[in-house]
């Protein structure tokens, strides 16, 4: 699995799985309980991985909607 974004803001994840999904990239989401960690402060950014094989349409996706991927 490759890193596809990595970011601090709770509302990019969501909307960027949600364009993976109804694309049928399958993606997961790393760091989710990093928050218990930090104490909630949300300072640790969150990331989210694709296959290999489907990082470069991924990319295309999350740019055609604006999405920063934070790299």
């Amino acid at each position: 699995m490759k890193e596809l974004m990595r970011t601090t803001d709770p509302t990019l994840i969501p909307f960027a799985k949600a364009l993976l999904s109804g694309e049928d990239i399958a993606c997961f989401e790393m760091d989710v309980n990093m928050s218990i960690l930090e104490g909630g402060i949300g300072i640790m950014p969150r990331r989210l991985m694709v296959h290999d094989r489907d990082l470069f349409m991924a990319r295309a996706i999350l740019n055609d909607n604006d999405i920063p991927l934070g790299q």
